[in-house]
């Protein structure tokens, strides 16, 4: 909804009005953007008179069509196309790009709130040694290496069998909420107790959601003392993280300020991959040369092919590549393609979304 000019609801008439419809509609009533809704499936006479009960939302016009016959699609899209941005408006009045949103997470009593004061210079948030004393999550304005961000401060995440009353439940909905409201997650890891199951659940439910993330090892000034080697710990990190193996681990001390520079130095560059669109990848010899001699699997006893790619959306990086037989791709072959593409177009840190769509094949004209 944030990318587009113009927003299309369809309601399901043959289904009639479901609960999700009116959530949905809520939302949209929100948005400062131009909203049509279309009831499809009405092809008949008796499903027709379906159209009123929609009426209920309070919204108007609606469209009455039936796309897989065709019905009413005209009239529905004359009116989407009157809704366009002419030209000459959209030259005066550029788009701004939203500002990249960054979520500081992690187990309660791990020094978010520590963090967090300490990169906006001032006592934003309650810092105490007492497990989950921050319990709200405010948004303030940041740069980061001279780009404007959105912090996302949150309240942090306990396991649910420790939740013991509803303000902490609330915080951690919360907190959850702020993992999905965030573009680059710095997830913070108690140095001294290492990684546990609740922080893997937690990067888990990051990952899944295509955000950039950044390891942050809090308290490394207590570790060192002891005698841990960066390198050592780095390992063992991975080894128990195995699915975040291109995420960053940065040792820091949040109390006395140690590696929180280089942190910011990597959290920038893990923004700019991000931010970066436009890629073609007909154009990159990397890729042509793996899709040249690529042989991932058989479909039906003959190999798959892939044609080409492009990039298709941004936050994080997705690259639609299309393919004779989509299906026939195994999961460990689409991991070697996400890994050349990070290496290619140089999006370390970065997650990759990868969509493989299908193109026939030409048929080869006989020669006469």
């Amino acid at each position: 909804m944030r990318e587009a000019d113009v927003i299309l609801f369809l309601f399901d008439g043959k289904g009639g009005l479901n609960p999700l419809d009116r959530e949905a509609v809520g939302l949209l009533r929100k948005e400062d953007k131009p909203v049509l809704f279309a009831v499809n499936k009405l092809d008949s006479r008796q499903r027709a008179d379906n159209l009123y009960e929609f009426y209920a939302l309070g919204i108007g016009p609606l469209f009455s069509i039936s796309a897989e016959h065709g019905l009413g699609i005209s009239d529905l899209m004359d009116e989407v196309v009157q809704q366009f941005p002419n030209a000459e408006e959209s030259d005066e009045k550029p788009r701004k790009r939203r500002p990249l949103r960054i979520s500081v997470v992690g187990r309660p009593n791990v020094g978010k709130s520590t963090l967090i004061n300490r990169l906006l210079g001032f006592e934003r948030s309650v810092v105490d040694s007492t497990p989950g004393t921050t319990r709200d999550a405010l948004d303030t304005p940041f740069k980061l290496e001279g780009e404007p961000c959105v912090l996302v401060d949150t309240a942090g995440i306990r396991r649910k069998a420790r939740i013991n009353d509803r303000l902490e439940r609330f915080s951690v909905s919360h907190s959850l909420r702020s993992v999905d409201r965030g573009d680059l997650i710095i997830h913070i890891l108690d140095g001294v107790e290492g990684v546990t199951d609740q922080d893997a659940q937690i990067l888990s439910y990051a990952c899944q959601r295509g955000k950039a993330l950044l390891l942050a090892v809090n308290k490394w000034d207590v570790v060192s003392r002891n005698g841990a080697d960066v390198e050592s710990y780095r390992e063992e990190v991975y080894h128990q993280l195995s699915f975040l193996d291109f995420v960053p681990v940065i040792f820091i001390s949040a109390a006395t300020g140690y590696g929180v520079r280089r942190m910011l130095e990597t959290a920038g560059r893990c923004a700019a991959g991000l931010r970066q669109e436009s890629f073609d990848l007909r154009h990159e010899p990397g890729i042509a040369a793996d899709r040249q001699s690529s042989r991932s699997a058989l479909s039906q006893g003959k190999p798959v092919k892939f044609y080409y790619g492009t990039q298709t959306g941004t936050r994080p990086p997705t690259f639609t590549l299309f393919v004779n037989t989509p299906q026939a791709v195994p999961e460990s072959y689409q991991r070697y393609l996400i890994h050349q593409l990070r290496e290619h177009l140089a999006l370390e840190y970065v997650p990759i979304r990868l969509v493989l769509r299908a193109r026939r094949e030409e048929p080869r004209r006989r020669k006469r």
